[in-house]
């Protein structure tokens, strides 16, 4: 009997060494609680391309229900009223990306020079701590270090370090790739500017991209207002394909923050937008 039960544990090893996994997530992120295939550690290769993540505030911040020192969307007139980033990820080109690569974890002090850029370029949108592996929680930044590089649960991809290299300098080459590519200036620049009235053609968004880029963006919409714009690039920095295409209507909204007179302790509810419908 002690032999059979010590082979049937040693065939569950194998089981779950070789095992893959759906993830069902609900991202506090802007990944719109979609179903996301995820590679396990016994199935990790080499990612194959990066997707560089850059979302409105605005259409992220209206699905909040709560305000808080820590979140962007509470800063009232001083809201980041440019694209902000969402995050680098490594992807496969299968749509699927690795889980739980091993590396160092989130050291904060690694990136205290780059503090002031992140906070206003790169902030939680969130009130809530960003998730990431073995049921922690911590900052967005730690989030999408772990998630998406090292010793926690990935999303998106395995570890970006032999491209990036350590901490300092992933947050620093996408701080770069987020001015160089900028988003912001290429709409705004060809008359798509933030509104609460005004619906945008999403070919029109998709055409002013590929003009300044030579690529083809995705889009990611929510109830008809833009949230997400992904660039796809090659693991040299390169524009290629991206592997997934938009799910935005033919006409979607760019919407601004209405703020109230005080927002302490208000809601975002209270800053109502009126260019699209309420979450």
């Amino acid at each position: 009997m002690a032999s059979l039960s010590i082979s049937m544990v040693l065939q569950l090893l194998v089981f779950i060494g070789a095992l893959y996994a759906i993830e069902v997530n609900g991202y506090s992120g802007g990944d719109g609680g979609a179903i996301e295939l995820v590679s396990t550690v016994a199935e990790q290769r080499e990612f194959d391309y990066y997707a560089l993540a850059v979302q409105w505030p605005p259409t992220y911040c209206s699905k909040s229900t709560k305000c808080c020192t820590q979140s962007a969307c509470c800063r009232g007139s001083n809201s980041p009223s440019v694209f902000t980033i969402h995050g680098l990820w490594p992807d496969y080109n299968d749509g699927s990306w690795p889980s739980c690569c091993s590396g160092p974890a989130f050291n904060e002090t690694e990136i205290s020079t780059l503090r002031g850029v992140l906070e206003r370029y790169w902030p939680t949108l969130s009130c809530s701590k960003s998730s990431t592996c073995h049921n922690k929680k911590g900052l967005f930044w730690a989030h999408e270090w772990g998630k998406h590089l090292s010793s926690y649960c990935k999303k998106h991809g395995t570890c970006s370090s032999p491209v990036t290299g350590e901490e300092y300098n992933y947050f620093l080459t996408t701080i770069n790739l987020y001015f160089t590519y900028n988003v912001t200036d290429v709409l705004f620049e060809a008359g798509y500017v933030p509104s609460n009235s005004e619906m945008y053609p999403a070919g029109g968004i998709i055409s002013a991209i590929e003009n300044a880029f030579h690529t083809t963006p995705q889009l990611i919409c929510t109830k008809g207002a833009l949230e997400e714009v992904r660039l796809c690039l090659t693991k040299d920095f390169k524009f290629r394909d991206c592997v997934t295409g938009s799910d935005c209507p033919d006409y979607v909204s760019l919407p601004e923050f209405a703020f109230s007179d005080d927002l302490n302790g208000t809601t975002t509810a209270d800053r109502s937008f009126t260019g699209h419908g309420s979450y």
